[in-house]
Formats: C-alpha cells, structure tokens, sequence
C-alpha cells in the first residue's frame, strides 16, 4: 500500500492524518495474518508495522511512504519504503523519554522471531523478516 503523508522536517510530531495511516497499516497487517492462519505472529507484526511506519513518517522528511507485507514459505517480511536517502539508526532512550524506542523494539522482535532487519536502497527502505517454522499456518 503506498500513501501520502503531510510534509515536514525531519523529527516532527505526527499528524493526524497520518497517524490515521498508521492505524491503517497496522489493521491491514491484522487482517492479513488472521486470513493466513499467521494469528501467533499478529501482535508482534503490527507492533513492527507500527514502528516501521511511525519511523518512516516522523524521520524521512518525504511526503509518499509505501507498506508492503509478504508471507512467504518461511518467513514474514515487512517493508516499509520513505523515498528518502539516509537510513535510520538504533537509539538507546533516555530512562523516561517518550521517543526514541523504534527501532530498538524491532531490533528485538525480530531476532526474538529468529528473523532480521535492515536497511536498503540507500536507507529508504527499513525491513523485517520473522520466521515462520513453528507458527501453524
């Protein structure tokens, strides 16, 4: 799914609007692991797709950001697409601090799904995969 998202700097607080789309995004997620028989994996994944996303709004800068979702034979992959160079990175989070715990919270469910993330074409894509060997599909 590719969407548009109100521009701005880098940093800024999310909109409405497209806190909406985060909304969006993690319902498709659901919905789309319910239909697979995935429901194991659901709160875990659109946790992911929430950061992913949230990440992608706040930090890119860009104004289009396009989700994709795909289960394949052995894993979950998530992608999510900001248009914008320059990749994101980890941040260790003040003990209190609101913000800050993105990335950090993919970083472990990721690897507590024997799964991996990264960053891709030129840091506009961030991605995740899970794995699927345990899960009843």
């Amino acid at each position: 799914m590719t969407f548009e998202v109100a521009p701005a700097g880098a940093g800024r607080i999310i909109a409405e609007c497209d806190a909406r789309r985060v909304r969006m995004a993690r319902r498709v997620t659901a919905a789309r692991l319910r239909f697979c028989g995935l429901d194991e994996l659901l709160d875990d994944a659109v946790l992911l797709v929430s950061e992913l996303v949230t990440n992608a709004i706040v930090h890119s800068g860009g104004t289009q950001i396009t989700f994709t979702m795909a289960v394949r034979e052995h894993d979950l992959c998530l992608s999510v697409h900001d248009e914008m160079p320059g990749g994101p990175t980890v941040c260790t989070a003040e003990g209190d601090a609101e913000r800050g715990r993105g990335l950090f919270l993919v970083e472990r469910l990721t690897k507590a799904h024997r799964g991996a993330w990264g960053i891709s074409d030129g840091g506009a894509t961030t991605w995740c995969s899970l794995a699927l060997s345990g899960v009843q599909q």
